[in-house]
């Protein structure tokens, strides 16, 4: 996208999550309220010292007007994910969604080949991990339990231990997992 037209919507929607004017951020920043409003146009390229006298008006980081933002509605698309393997390439885990200081979990689809397995570490103290089966059976070994699950089952457990899914069905085993981290 354009660096103006990213840095236009930045600056009109903290403009107005403060409720701001155009005649009250002009006189924050003393820049005139028309070059403020060709700004939230994306008709000019604004300086550098524009950018961080709009920052400085707004109380925000001079990269607040420079990211782009991610839309509260968007798609992801497996195809665009590159999967997470493991040596023998017969575990495949694909991210959907990171772990951020926003959000405090991790979602994940996994595949494990037929007949193959794959152990966990374990994850930090605290952490919980929830496994759905989508397709498969999985025998999930857990804090010296083994847990069988086929299809549409689910399963929660603490998850700072060593843990172990193995593909005891026929076929490829595919399941969600969402990570969650307690705050």
């Amino acid at each position: 996208m354009n660096i103006n037209l990213i840095i236009a919507e930045n600056l009109k929607r903290l403009r107005n999550e403060r409720n701001l004017s155009l005649g009250q951020l002009s006189e924050l920043s003393s820049l005139s309220k028309v070059m403020i409003s060709q700004i939230e146009k994306g008709e000019t390229n604004p300086t550098i010292n524009t950018i961080w006298k709009l920052a400085s008006a707004l109380n925000v980081s001079y990269t607040s007007l420079l990211e782009q933002q991610q839309h509260d509605t968007y798609v992801i698309k497996k195809s665009d994910i590159n999967p997470q393997l493991n040596e023998d390439e017969k575990y495949h885990l694909y991210c959907y969604y990171k772990n951020t200081p926003n959000r405090n979990f991790e979602l994940f689809q996994m595949e494990l080949d037929e007949g193959a397995s794959y152990t966990s570490i374990g994850h930090p103290k605290k952490s919980e991990e929830y496994v759905m089966v989508l397709e498969g059976t999985l025998t999930l070994e857990v804090n010296n339990e083994t847990f069988i699950l086929n299809a549409d089952d689910s399963i929660k457990f603490t998850a700072s231990s060593k843990h172990t899914y193995c593909n005891s069905g026929g076929g490829t085993l595919k399941t969600i997992i969402i990570n969650f981290y307690p705050v």
